[in-house]
């Protein structure tokens, strides 16, 4: 039986999501079970058993990820997603939701994306900074670095908005449990005005960057290098060894500003795919 997942489940669909091999899970902020309560969110259940799961909530409202697709060792991964997709296609439609997009590091989930009309729209690369050398700071008098605070969030909210295409835009929602997960979250004010904005978080060996955003009109200005650059110093201070970040692979101005600050590429790459409803 198929149908929307409840918060009852949450404990069986951990046990799927945890103990199964063939299991998807976004790059995102939030972990699969943060999406219950949200749709589409459906199941495919046998007797007692979760047999497979798929977690495609839009956010913002016209940009969907999957954020979850699971399946038991025991069941058809292809079958299952011809019975969940098809549930979760029709709630999106129905939400005015045209564009669904994922990540897939596994080649068993690629073919599924491939099948159903998925096209490769990029690919997201990571470069890393392990300390060749601390980066002196910038002096940018107009320019005032300090915590990000929550009172911040919709301005960086309508910043990001302005600063990224439509499939990588973060919502208030999500930019709030960036925040609250942060270890480093800053913003570069100008006259008062936020121009520019970062959230990070910890690892295992230092630091991860996860996002960076300067306002269009304040870009090539070295506001977004002063940002980075108070952020390496702030990560070395605690002791960290290395710092990584993931940019589009045709974000050309992001990779510049990372590689002149010491960043490399390692070599990773992570496909993007993308569905027009």
């Amino acid at each position: 039986m198929t149908r929307p997942v409840e918060e009852g489940d949450k404990q069986r669909l951990a046990n799927l999501i945890h103990f199964e091999t063939r299991v998807h899970r976004h790059l995102d902020w939030r972990t699969p079970l943060d999406w219950i309560g949200y749709q589409p969110f459906f199941l495919i259940e046998r007797g007692t058993q979760i047999q497979a799961a798929l977690a495609c909530p839009p956010d913002p409202p016209s940009i969907a990820w999957i954020h979850l697709f699971a399946v038991a060792s025991e069941s058809d991964p292809l079958r299952a997603w011809n019975s969940l997709w098809p549930a979760a296609l029709d709630v999106l439609y129905q939400a005015g939701c045209r564009t669904i997009v994922a990540i897939s590091l596994q080649d068993w989930f690629r073919r599924l994306l491939l099948g159903s009309g998925f096209s490769l729209v990029n690919q997201v690369i990571m470069l890393e900074w392990d300390r060749p050398a601390i980066p002196t700071r910038i002096d940018l008098p107009a320019v005032k670095i300090r915590a990000l605070e929550v009172p911040d969030l919709p301005i960086l909210e309508a910043l990001d908005r302005a600063a990224f295409g439509p499939i990588w835009h973060n919502s208030s929602d999500s930019l709030e449990f960036a925040f609250r997960q942060s270890a480093i979250a800053t913003v570069a004010e100008v006259d008062g005005e936020i121009v520019a904005y970062q959230i990070s978080t910890t690892t295992q060996m230092g630091g991860h960057l996860a996002r960076l955003a300067t306002r269009p009109d304040f870009q090539q200005l070295g506001i977004g290098t002063a940002l980075l650059q108070d952020l390496i110093r702030e990560f070395v201070r605690r002791g960290a060894l290395r710092i990584t970040v993931n940019t589009q692979q045709d974000n050309k101005s992001s990779i510049s500003l990372y590689e002149k600050a010491g960043f490399v590429r390692t070599g990773e790459s992570y496909p993007v795919y993308q569905f027009n409803n």
